[in-house]
């Protein structure tokens, strides 16, 4: 059995309506991605969470309050997960001549392996997801989330002044 909400009703057009079905479509596919991210992280025996830390120290080491910052969730829960990935082998802490309190994660060789694995399921996932999907309709829909994102942005700072 699917787990997936029926259609939505059409809204109101350009109402209010229109919005929260927008919020609410975005929620359903953020959930229907975040699994499908889950089973492609599992095939290598990690998590989603893993494989977002793994993911924000592959370029460059990082602190947990900058992978932290990078992916938008909190500092601590990113310490559980970096911890957790050091003590699998995915990852080590090294010294950080800025500051010696907070070590730099940086990725081990099974680490960086995992991550390649996995970043190619992922990209073999979206070539089969965007073969169903015209490449300019996700152009734009991407373009409209990104002016959301702007907005959102511009309250939330609004909102903590």
């Amino acid at each position: 059995m699917s787990d997936a909400l029926p259609p939505p009703a059409p809204a109101a057009p350009g109402g209010s309506d229109a919005f929260a079905l927008l919020v609410a479509d975005v929620y359903e596919a953020a959930g229907a991605l975040r699994r499908l991210g889950e089973r492609t992280a599992a095939t290598e025996g990690l998590t989603q969470a893993r494989w977002q830390v793994l993911s924000a120290a592959s370029e460059q080491p990082v602190t947990v309050p900058q992978a932290a910052r990078r992916l938008g969730v909190t500092r601590q829960n990113v310490q559980r997960v970096a911890n957790d990935l050091v003590e699998r082998g995915h990852a080590a802490f090294a010294d950080n001549p800025e500051h010696r309190g907070s070590p730099l994660l940086t990725l081990t060789p099974t680490g960086r392996t995992a991550l390649e694995r996995i970043t190619e399921r992922a990209a073999a996932h979206h070539r089969v997801l965007l073969g169903t999907l015209p490449e300019q309709e996700v152009t734009a829909a991407r373009a409209l989330l990104r002016r959301l994102l702007t907005e959102l942005d511009r309250e939330e700072r609004a909102a903590a002044d």
